[in-house]
């Protein structure tokens, strides 16, 4: 099992990285400090718009789940993203919504896509 950080130092990690990539990114939501859920809302715009979900895999590592979008782009699922990410934070005050807006498909995730 890896340590792990708070969860409000990894969203300003994550945001700090974007800038410095000159890709946009916000906190939409913010959660608990220290031990709130993370969603991260990817938006690729014509190449698809996703919601993914920070988790601990079997073996104890990170992984990200993705939980709602999809790859066929355009608004519609967008909104679907965004309606996700309201009915998480309406059961779940504590989970951060980061966005990031990334046309050019360069911003990577922290830890390997997983499916359960």
């Amino acid at each position: 099992m890896q340590p792990r950080l708070k969860a409000g130092i990894w969203v300003r990690g994550q945001i700090a990285i974007c800038q410095a990539q000159s890709i946009t990114a916000m906190v939409v939501h913010k959660g608990n400090e220290d031990a709130g859920a993370v969603l991260v809302k990817l938006n690729h715009f014509a190449n698809g718009c996703f919601v993914y979900s920070r988790v601990t895999t079997m073996d104890g590592d990170l992984g990200w789940m993705q939980v709602a979008g999809g790859g066929d782009g355009g608004r519609e699922t967008e909104m679907q993203c965004d309606e996700y990410c309201r009915k998480q934070v309406s059961f779940d005050r504590d989970v951060w919504v980061v966005e990031i807006e990334d046309h050019k498909s360069a911003y990577e995730l922290d830890a390997p896509i997983v499916e359960f």
